[in-house]
């Protein structure tokens, strides 16, 4: 199995299949109940789905890519680039959005594109998932774990879970093995 990670603007049908796969990433965000996840809810605050999409294929801060098994896409990862914020030290990039076909779960594609990731995007990341997303928080925390080999920090904090850590040291200490 080849698992590949493009960006998906290099293509109109890649962006089209993270457009077409939005809605099934906001499905399975919406039960999660903290209201800012449907796509109902993004509508009142002014956006829509369309909007968002729009958002972030026009930013240059953000790299909208498609994960490709073979050569069908399965999934899509919005890396941006990362801020200071208050309380926080700055990172390089945080993942926006991470998002597999259901039917593509638990194959470890997530996984392969998870490090395809961080070793294109060498530097300090920060991934932060919903505690009221116990599936989330679980495979953010195994894939980071064993990238890092457990050199990254956590905090629990107001619902959230936050890792951080630099992709570039775990990446020389793999090959330091």
């Amino acid at each position: 199995m080849t698992i590949s990670v493009r960006d998906a603007r290099g293509a109109p049908r890649d962006r089209e299949w993270i457009e077409k796969s939005y809605r099934d990433y906001l499905d399975d965000l919406s039960p999660l109940n903290t209201g800012i996840f449907s796509a109902t809810s993004l509508g009142e605050i002014g956006y829509s789905t369309t909007d968002q999409l729009a958002r972030w294929f026009g930013d240059f801060t953000v790299n909208p890519l498609v994960i490709v098994r073979g050569a069908d896409p399965v999934g899509f990862a919005m890396v941006a680039r990362g801020s200071a914020s208050a309380g926080r030290p700055p990172c390089d990039y945080r993942m926006a959005e991470f998002f597999v076909s259901r039917t593509f779960r638990r194959r470890g594609i997530g996984r392969m594109a998870v490090e395809l990731i961080l070793n294109r995007f060498a530097g300090r990341w920060e991934i932060t998932e919903y505690l009221r997303n116990p599936a989330a928080v679980a495979f953010w925390r195994r894939v980071v774990a064993n990238y890092t080999q457990g050199h990254y920090q956590e905090r629990v904090m107001n619902g959230e879970v936050r890792q951080v850590f630099d992709s570039g040291v775990a990446r020389a200490a793999g090959k330091a093995k």
